[in-house]
């Protein structure tokens, strides 16, 4: 697929974006749109999930046209593309704020990728030597938003030579369903290893299965210590 002359994947996606919420609210379609996007993906690998997940993807598309449906997977097509063409970016939180959706009255700010590279940079310092001695670097980010940190984190640790697909294991949390799902979708998109986590970061019991998202990278890598086996 090419670009539409003159307009770059995050304009397309805006204007697809838009022509599917003109008759519903925008939250509820992008809501929609995480769901069924994070549930494909979760569904070609989390085997244990499967059932739950599929049944969470049905409940949601009943309320959709067939070419509503073909354009909320030209919104997945438009995402994978811009990533590949540019993974220096948090293309779907730069899609919700641009979309207008973010929550001020609640305080709901993302960090500028710029910002998030910079910080992500200040992690790698050492990185490749902590690697050779723990054999993998692990990090988490308890409020991941959209995921602009860990996706900053991976370009900066490929800077650095490192191949963060094989050696870092990334693990974010968040307690909105819609942010971390965004976070799922564009980790799994840049090939990371490791998980999402949906739930609150200071909750004192550790999270049920159903609230834990695997990204594909540790099925393709057979690290997931099981949680993939298809019985």
């Amino acid at each position: 697929m090419s670009k539409a002359i003159g307009k770059t994947y995050a304009q397309q996606f805006q204007e697809v974006f838009n022509s599917l919420s003109w008759s519903r609210n925008s939250g509820q379609t992008w809501t929609d749109f995480v769901l069924m996007s994070a549930c494909s993906i979760s569904n070609a690998v989390d085997k244990a999930m499967f059932e739950q997940r599929e049944q969470m993807y049905m409940r949601t598309i009943q309320d959709y046209t067939k070419e509503e449906l073909d354009r909320m997977a030209h919104l997945l097509v438009l995402t994978v593309l811009a990533l590949e063409e540019n993974p220096e970016q948090d293309f779907l939180g730069d899609m919700y704020a641009a979309l207008g959706m973010l929550n001020k009255r609640i305080g709901q700010v993302f960090t500028p990728y710029p910002i998030a590279k910079s910080m992500a940079l200040s992690l790698c310092g050492n990185l490749a030597e902590e690697i050779k001695q723990k054999g993998c670097f692990r990090i988490y980010d308890c409020c991941c938003g959209a995921g602009a940190l860990l996706i900053a984190f991976a370009n900066a640790a490929r800077e650095k030579g490192v191949n963060y697909q094989r050696d870092v294991y990334f693990v974010a949390q968040d307690v909105d369903f819609v942010m971390a799902m965004a976070c799922y979708i564009s980790l799994s998109l840049l090939g990371c290893r490791g998980h999402v986590i949906v739930g609150n970061s200071l909750a004192p019991e550790p999270p049920p299965r159903e609230n834990i998202w695997y990204m594909p990278m540790n099925a393709i890598q057979n690290l997931s210590e099981g949680l993939y086996l298809s019985n």
